[in-house]
């Protein structure tokens, strides 16, 4: 059984940030993800899909991130810069090794991985969880959403060329999704919950050009309605406003539906761990400033110390001084001063 000081699990922004941060403190340390380097950057987010965070804000260790073009960083850009600084600092992470059980020993764990060649264990003495915020799309519970043509993910925009493409959602994906459907040639059409777009929900250079094609027809928007079935042909709303089309049914003929209605985070470590969750959003206990959780030496970092954000407030961009609290608090210096809160995060 391998021993070290310190195991993250979640190779994300955050949590690579960490690992540079106690490679540079002399730690020993380990990391692991059940998937890849930015693994839910690279599942979620569509190709070219850009962030909505300027390169400053989402560079890491003190990494800078420049883009061939000046303009915010493409999700392909961003992976291969997160691929770059696991080697430039050649950290020790452990890709496709998922965790499986956390067993106390004393003030430390015994963990047990299960990588493609078989079952392993491993002891430290803290354990800090950076397992990210958004790693299971958010279900519908409807009848047809396990249909093959539904999908909570864009995978390629030209796959929907000249089909009948039903957009559900009225936040930054599903109209980023909607908008870059119809300029590849698909016949989209939107669904919303709510009676317009909002303004606060969706980025300010997306809007004015949604609007638009809603207005002119040639994006077809169906507002206070929500989907309640989906057939191979076609997909059921209901109204659910307050105006004339509440509790009334009409079908959307539909080829291919996207359900853009978000994702939530996968807590099953952080109860696997012991960490208090409370409320509908299973927000983790622990202290804000050494995020050390409710559990001695389990710490927390980035989106996962929101839970399951119903509206987010916890993104990579304002995540990076959990990685400086940490530090403080694994070797004993006071914890950093909180930054001011930013006004608008871009993310």
């Amino acid at each position: 059984m391998i021993s070290t000081d310190v195991i993250i699990i979640g190779a994300g922004p955050i949590g690579l940030e960490l690992a540079v941060a106690l490679k540079r403190g002399g730690f020993d340390y380990l990391q692991f993800d059940a998937g890849q380097v930015g693994q839910t950057i690279a599942r979620l987010f569509p190709p070219m899909t850009r962030w909505f965070s300027s390169s400053d804000r989402i560079a890491i260790a003190g990494v800078p991130l420049q883009t061939f073009d000046q303009n915010k960083c493409t999700r392909e850009e961003y992976l291969a810069y997160l691929r770059a600084v696991v080697m430039q600092f050649d950290l020790r992470v452990h890709t496709y090794e998922p965790l499986a059980g956390i067993e106390r020993r004393g003030d430390g764990f015994v963990l047990t991985t299960r990588p493609q060649g078989g079952e392993q264990r491993y002891a430290c003495k803290r354990l800090v969880l950076a397992t990210g915020g958004t790693a299971k799309e958010k279900k519908l519970g409807i009848p047809g959403e396990e249909l093959p043509h539904v999908s909570h993910f864009l995978t390629e925009p030209h796959d929907y060329f000249r089909r009948r493409l039903l957009v559900v959602g009225g936040k930054n994906s599903a109209i980023e999704t909607a908008l870059r459907c119809h300029n590849a040639g698909a016949r989209v059409s939107l669904c919303h919950r709510r009676a317009q777009l909002e303004p606060r929900s969706v980025k300010y250079w997306l809007l004015p050009e949604m609007n638009g094609l809603i207005e002119s027809g040639k994006i077809p928007g169906y507002f206070n309605r929500v989907p309640v079935e989906i057939t191979p042909t076609h997909v059921r709303l209901r109204g659910c406003g307050e105006d004339a089309c509440a509790g009334q049914e009409m079908d959307v003929e539909a080829d291919a539906v996207l359900l853009m209605t978000g994702y939530v985070a996968d807590m099953s470590l952080c109860r696997l761990a012991g960490v208090e969750l409370t409320g509908p959003c299973e927000a983790p206990t622990f202290n804000p400033e050494t995020m050390e959780s409710n559990v001695l030496n389990v710490f927390l970092a980035g989106t996962v110390t929101g839970g399951t954000q119903e509206r987010y407030t916890v993104f990579v961009e304002n995540g990076h001084i959990h990685t400086d609290r940490i530090m403080a608090a694994l070797t004993g210096a006071a914890p950093p001063p909180t930054p001011a809160p930013q006004k608008r995060p871009e993310s």
